[in-house]
């Protein structure tokens, strides 16, 4: 009979086999001066807020790894990159990560970087809209395929609705205010980012409703050519920015701000970079969300693959987190 920590090795063993394997078909990163060479996609969200002060930092350097970052409008766009090849590891949301798995992508997750829950649905005053219930028959605008959409999904079920119940608008994340400042849509959900552009272009009309119901979270996922050595030395790397972002959040927000190269306010990123949770982890909780998120997106997009929790549970790949913070990894 085996002893319990004989079958958490056997477990162990078990989910570390995928990206060995994958490992063992996938060319090694190039070498940068003896240094493990790794592409990382991101996007300018604070999710990735450790990204941007390794970046500003150069802590690659001192944890032993050349990164090349990448940065894109959203973390749609950074699985994108990895998923064409563009990049070998990418920070991305909950959402995007889970539908590529459903459609069959050779997707590996590694970290929970960060969670979020302080959304708004944004609206107008003249569209009277005071609860989520008041959304069935309105439009709303919301960018499709990222967490947004889910967050809406969410706000919807509050209120017992679906997204039938509503007319989704499919729009970028910059056009969501615009479309509510012109009358085309009566409510919209859109990146946190953009919240307060939309009270500046609508003044006096501008309302919003609170939803916490969703925790968004920011994961860094391992495509096809990752190599567990780079991936593990980015870890490490992250690992230290979040100890240094804990330790001087200021300088951490100023990090980000700089990185962003004005793409994000300075307003904002003091506002809401305080609001996100930091820490690399591969929890139970982050298996249960996105085991929910799958069958939402099943029945959403109608996405072929499995979504039960054995099924996503591959997906999971514990080795690089494992040998830089075995304390981090709790999924069984």
């Amino acid at each position: 009979m085996l002893r319990p920590r004989a079958v958490a090795a056997v477990l162990l063993a078990a989910l570390l086999s995928p990206f060995a394997a994958a490992c063992a078909g996938s060319p090694s990163s190039a070498r940068d001066g003896g240094r493990p060479a790794v592409t990382i996609a991101a996007s300018d969200h604070l999710g990735g807020a450790p990204v941007h002060v390794a970046e500003e930092g150069d802590l690659w350097s001192a944890e032993g790894i050349g990164a090349t970052v990448t940065t894109h409008p959203t973390g749609r766009d950074a699985l994108n990159a990895v998923l064409g090849g563009q990049a070998e590891l990418g920070v991305v949301g909950d959402l995007p990560a889970v539908t590529a798995a459903l459609g069959g992508r050779e997707l590996r997750i590694v970290a929970d970087l960060s969670r979020f829950s302080d959304w708004r649905l944004l609206t107008r005053t003249d569209r009277r809209i005071t609860g989520f219930a008041a959304l069935k028959g309105r439009k709303v605008g919301v960018p499709q395929g990222t967490n947004v959409e889910y967050a809406l999904s969410r706000m919807l079920a509050s209120a017992q609705l679906a997204a039938a119940d509503v007319t989704v608008v499919n729009l970028a994340p910059n056009q969501v205010t615009p479309a509510l400042a012109r009358g085309d849509i009566d409510a919209g959900v859109t990146f946190p980012s953009f919240y307060d552009a939309a009270r500046t272009a609508l003044g006096g009309a501008y309302a919003e409703l609170p939803f916490t119901g969703y925790t968004a979270r920011t994961l860094l996922v391992a495509g096809p050519a990752a190599t567990e050595e780079g991936t593990a030395a980015v870890l490490r790397t992250l690992l230290r920015a979040q100890r240094e972002l804990a330790a001087d959040p200021a300088a951490a927000r100023k990090a980000v701000l700089a990185q962003s190269d004005g793409a994000l306010q300075a307003g904002y990123v003091d506002t809401y970079q305080p609001r996100y949770s930091y820490g690399a982890t591969l929890s139970p909780e982050l298996l249960t969300q996105l085991e929910e998120e799958a069958g939402w997106a099943k029945a959403a997009q109608d996405l072929p693959g499995a979504a039960d929790r054995a099924a996503l549970l591959r997906h999971l790949t514990p080795g690089p987190l494992t040998a830089v913070d075995p304390a981090a990894v709790t999924v069984r």
